[in-house]
Formats: C-alpha cells, sequence, structure tokens
C-alpha cells in the first residue's frame, strides 16, 4: 500500500535546483521547475549516472554524462542513449512540506 512520505521542505530546493534524497532504500531525485515539483528515480537506466546532477531546462533532465533527455512530466526518454523511461513518484505539497509516494 503506498504512503505519504516527506522528503524535503520546499524552502529546501529553490526554482531551478535538483537534489537526491535516500528514501526507504530508494534513491529519488527531486526537482523544483518554477516552483513545481517532481520526483524520479535518481539513476538514469542507461548507465547509471545521477539525474539529480543532471541539467534542467523547462521540464526536460539531461543525465550528465551520455546526455539521455527525460521529460519530467511524463518521465518518457526525449532523447537516447536511453531507451526506457524512469519510475516516477507523486508529489504532495503539505503546508511547507514536499511528500512523496511510495
Amino acid at each position: 500500500m503506498a504512503k505519504l512520505v516527506k522528503i524535503a521542505e520546499i524552502k529546501d530546493l529553490s526554482p531551478g535546483q535538483a537534489a537526491a534524497f535516500d528514501l526507504e532504500g530508494q534513491r529519488i531525485a527531486l526537482f523544483n521547475v518554477e516552483g513545481t515539483f517532481y520526483a524520479i528515480d535518481d539513476t538514469c537506466p542507461h548507465r547509471g549516472e545521477p539525474l539529480s546532477e543532471g541539467s534542467v531546462a523547462g521540464t526536460a533532465v539531461t543525465g550528465p554524462w551520455r546526455g539521455a533527455d527525460f521529460d519530467l512530466k511524463t518521465v518518457a526518454v526525449m532523447r537516447p542513449p536511453a531507451r526506457q523511461g524512469v519510475p516516477s513518484y507523486r508529489v504532495v505539497i503539505d503546508g511547507g512540506d514536499v511528500q512523496i509516494e511510495i
């Protein structure tokens, strides 16, 4: 059964920033895109690169090593070399807390 877990506070991540968190055995990347938060697995399925260290343009994140692009809204691959998207997590804002459903 899914549950909501606090991952950060809104004040911890300014717009345009990303960070990685270890939460219940999972490495999760959290992105703040103009005040909207997105949470995805931090590991690129192609070569395991940390997506939280990639560059963000709009709602696209580019892996820092091989350059695969993922859409943060749909988590679909936008540009290879990755061939599959990454898992995502529903984000809930509760007061000043950022929670994700795991």
